[in-house]
């Protein structure tokens, strides 16, 4: 048996929803997704230094802990 084909529709729906899609990284439910420029990286030193800070917030917020030397 030979299936028929109707040549006016779209063999399947994806071209639809391309055209639809948006850019994930555009979307409002994403806080803090952004696309950058091609080739564009965030510099190593934000890491350092947030790990810093973070490390820094912990233990002083650690040392307001009673039972500690």
């Amino acid at each position: 048996m030979a299936a028929t084909t109707n040549q006016t529709a779209p063999q399947t729906g994806a071209h639809a929803v391309i055209a639809d899609a948006l850019d994930p990284a555009r979307r409002p439910d994403v806080l803090l997704r952004v696309r950058r420029a091609e080739g564009h990286e965030v510099s190593a030193w934000w890491m350092v230094g947030a790990f810093v800070g973070v490390s820094a917030a912990v233990v002083s917020l650690l040392s307001w802990v009673p039972g500690g030397s």
